[in-house]
């Protein structure tokens, strides 16, 4: 691993049980946008693990020097170089994709930025795409676990503007923008894959 490479540990530790869920969910051949890439450890992994998908990652200008040196070092044909998104201020890509995917995003980004972000996805996705979404959530008004109410404590008091979403909030974003929902998977740590699909 170059000097000039990101390592967050927590992507190694999720990266297996997430991937063994796209295996099954993202089936076709097709374009993935992968929002908030983050070190680029994900995209670089799953790429290599599912060589049927082009994976776009993007993420925020300053992140894509470290997403673009996991890239550079996989030397895959089907990763494609990072795209700068904010997902609030900046141009999406041209879609469709048949697949969008993100990790560990919602409980970062402000409000406006997880209503943009579900109004973004639902103008790239192809009919029929799917939109995965990992991580910690709550349900309806209760979290699934102590370990993530305290991270939603801990994330609030650093931020008041973050916090674990809670699914019902999401589905409301999600069928206004014309997704649908597909399913809730369980992961270890007390994690979720949401799954929606565009109508």
């Amino acid at each position: 691993m170059t000097s000039d490479k990101p390592y967050a540990p927590a992507a190694d530790q999720n990266r297996a049980p997430i991937l063994a869920q796209l295996r099954e969910q993202f089936l076709v051949h097709g374009r993935v946008l992968e929002i908030g890439a983050g070190t680029g450890q994900h995209a670089a992994h799953f790429a290599a693990a599912l060589p049927h998908l082009d994976w776009y990652p993007s993420d925020v200008a300053e992140n894509l020097p470290g997403v673009e040196a996991w890239r550079r070092d996989a030397a895959l044909p089907n990763l494609r170089p990072p795209l700068e998104l904010d997902v609030l201020r900046d141009a999406w890509p041209e879609g469709p994709f048949e697949y969008v995917y993100s990790a560990n995003t919602v409980h970062i980004m402000h409000w406006p930025a997880v209503e943009a972000l579900f109004a973004g996805v639902a103008r790239v996705l192809a009919p029929g795409g799917l939109f995965a979404l990992y991580g910690p959530f709550a349900h309806d008004g209760s979290h699934t676990a102590e370990s993530n109410a305290r991270f939603d404590q801990m994330l609030r008091a650093q931020d008041p503007g973050m916090g674990v979403r809670d699914r019902a909030d999401l589905d409301v974003l999600a069928t206004a923008a014309g997704l649908e929902s597909a399913a809730v998977i369980d992961l270890p740590a007390n994690n979720q894959i949401l799954l929606w699909r565009r109508e």
